[in-house]
């Protein structure tokens, strides 16, 4: 957006605001968005109280293919998170394109992670993930939320496979890839589609990173960017943040952490499916992540994620190695990341 579009923006922000908040306001300050293409402003009133004005855009992200639809409203999902007594923040007034939110401030988990020891890191990990079992047992309640509409299917997972292989192939192999790597590669998505596909499925915020987990006064957790909640097995919310790209997760803790929360979970998957799926969702929502970072270099200029990168290239070739035994596609993909896997082991 031009300057001249962004005072225009944030002059309708401000009015919608002291209407919302009952109160002057004396500023509307942009700030910086991660990969989304959604826009967001610090609102400031007179009295000193602030808000997060939220606006949604009309583009969509990453060449999403025909057939599946765009992320829905904020609301009504937010709503039911908060009857369900989970962490979201309050909503002061919206209308079509405007959202304006409680403010819960700009220290993330990923911001805390830059300068917290380890122990103190980890604990709040755990904290979060004591959310997933909480966020799987929320139920439809019948007031027309699309979440439960939605869910982890063929389509996602082809979605997944198309931008992996679109951006990231090459940058595994080294080479641009051969037509027979490129199936292969959609291949083997599918196929994890249609195991998954066999798995209980439960409410999902979707993208349960440390970007996402804000801290607020006195380290209470808040969740924000859950439009895009649906229906995933039950692995899914772990694998985003325990495979979190911001985070270097000790491969101890992250076993400590599953094995502590797969009894907490509703449906308790049995040990052997709930390991196999976490690296099945690893590949192919880590997939997605790594794509999404090269896409948003070279499609968009925006090279603020390519740091990050590599760390995902690693979580990718790791789970594949582990996850070759389950299938020969899985296999072969394994052989596709193996050089990402050897970068790995001689780091």
């Amino acid at each position: 957006m031009s300057a001249a579009e962004v005072e225009t923006e944030a002059k309708r922000i401000a009015e919608r605001a002291r209407v919302w908040l009952r109160e002057a306001i004396v500023e509307v300050a942009p700030l910086s968005a991660a990969l989304g293409l959604r826009r967001f402003y610090r609102v400031r009133a007179v009295s000193g109280r602030t808000a997060i004005a939220r606006v949604e855009t009309s583009e969509d992200p990453a060449g999403r293919p025909p057939g599946l639809p765009p992320e829905p409203a904020l609301e009504p999902i937010r709503a039911l998170f908060e009857r369900a007594e989970l962490p979201v923040p309050k909503c002061h007034g919206r209308e079509p394109g405007l959202e304006l939110l409680e403010d819960f401030g700009d220290e993330s988990l990923y911001v805390r992670s830059q300068h917290a020891d380890a122990r103190a890191l980890h604990a709040l990990v755990a904290r979060a993930l004591d959310l997933v079992p909480r966020i799987q047992r929320v139920t439809d309640d019948g007031t027309g939320i699309v979440a439960f509409e939605r869910k982890l299917d063929a389509p996602y997972f082809a979605y997944k496979a198309d931008l992996f292989a679109r951006y990231s192939l090459a940058d595994a192999l080294g080479r641009a890839p051969r037509a027979s790597e490129d199936t292969a590669l959609r291949e083997a998505f599918a196929w994890i589609g249609s195991e998954c596909a066999r798995a209980p499925l439960r409410l999902a915020h979707r993208d349960f990173q440390s970007q996402n987990l804000l801290l607020r006064a006195n380290d209470a957790l808040g969740l924000i960017d859950l439009q895009g909640a649906f229906l995933a097995p039950p692995e899914y919310d772990l694998v985003c943040l325990l495979r979190d790209s911001y985070l270097e997760l000790p491969e101890s803790f992250v076993a400590a952490e599953l094995a502590r929360v797969r009894p907490a979970l509703p449906d308790t998957p049995d040990a052997a499916s709930f390991a196999a799926r976490f690296d099945l969702l690893t590949l192919t929502r880590k997939g997605k992540d790594h794509a999404r970072f090269l896409y948003a270099a070279q499609e968009r200029g925006d090279a603020r994620f390519l740091a990050f990168a590599p760390r995902t290239a690693r979580m990718l070739g790791r789970a594949a190695a582990r996850a070759a035994v389950l299938d020969p596609r899985i296999a072969r993909v394994a052989e596709l990341l193996a050089r990402w896997r050897e970068v790995a082991c001689a780091e």
